[in-house]
């Protein structure tokens, strides 16, 4: 925000989301309203700081509770929010942005798609699992054979996304797992045309450094689906979507080979350990 300004719209994957609990849960969608807002959990990356847990404690005691699924006890307000204004018959749009609104972001937050959108994991030896089950139960330690986005083909994007995409100065693609955050997004009908429509003026932040994913398991699941887990296999997955791809100085010597799968390659910290480190990179994207 402090160098896009308040002309910057986030377009959020939401095949994350989840029931649980008797609540919908948006995961990406919160943890971009926690960390705009300097309220996120620095620790656990997710979640808001200072939580406490007495609901889920509490919960554990039930056998068939799922409480293995953690909603922190300020955090559940955002999800018996969002639950309550979606049964009364909101949009997930007109929600994301009513909380957008409620923390003082100063920018848009929409989702790609208002619709039931949901990434399905097949796992060797257990068949296909929800993501959350996938990421959070099995702490994504199981080996991943094919990913699917159940609902995508007959989703719509949510009002305001492909204008975004249309009006934007630059389009960026943040340096989030391509394979699980990306693509559900760009399943979406409509909006990998759109993306590439604004290629020249898409960057793309690799999510692999040196090699390996700084937190989560985009390096192994690239992997497992038969891909080359180092930048010069993210500057593959973008090349028809972005002109430009920032790596990190700790892969300058695969320039050359980004360079080589038709993109331009710009070197620069890309490791974002405080705000102003995050800064330094906005500037780079934007510039």
């Amino acid at each position: 925000m402090q160098v896009a300004g308040p002309g910057l719209t986030a377009i959020v994957n939401v095949g994350d989301d989840v029931e649980l609990h008797g609540l919908h849960i948006s995961p990406d969608l919160d943890t971009i309203t926690y960390t705009v807002a300097g309220a996120i959990d620095p620790e656990r990356g997710w979640g808001l700081s200072g939580e406490t847990w007495h609901a889920m404690e509490a919960l554990a005691r039930y056998p068939q509770a799922r409480a293995w699924f953690n909603l922190g006890d300020r955090d559940l307000a955002t999800h018996l929010y969002r639950t309550d204004r979606l049964r009364a018959g909101a949009t997930l749009s007109e929600v994301s942005a009513e909380i957008a609104e409620a923390w003082e972001l100063g920018m848009r937050l929409l989702p790609v798609t208002d619709d039931r959108l949901q990434t399905r994991l097949t796992v060797t030896g257990e068949g296909e699992i929800g993501f959350q089950e996938y990421f959070v139960q099995r702490h994504h330690e199981v080996v991943v054979e094919s990913i699917r986005f159940d609902g995508a083909d007959v989703s719509a994007p949510a009002p305001l996304v492909l204008d975004a995409l249309a009006d934007a100065r630059r389009v960026v693609i943040a340096p989030s797992n391509p394979l699980v955050s990306i693509d559900p997004v760009l399943a979406v009908p409509g909006l990998r045309d759109a993306v590439v429509a604004r290629r020249v003026d898409g960057v793309a932040v690799s999510p692999i450094v040196a090699g390996a994913a700084l937190k989560g398991p985009a390096d192994r699941l690239l992997r497992e689906l038969g891909h080359e887990a180092s930048v010069v296999g993210i500057a593959r997955l973008y090349a028809p979507l972005v002109a430009t791809l920032v790596i990190d100085e700790a892969d300058a010597q695969h320039a050359g080979a980004v360079e080589a799968e038709g993109l331009r390659c710009v070197v620069a910290p890309t490791i974002m350990t405080g705000p102003v480190e995050a800064r330094a990179l906005a500037e780079v994207v934007l510039a």
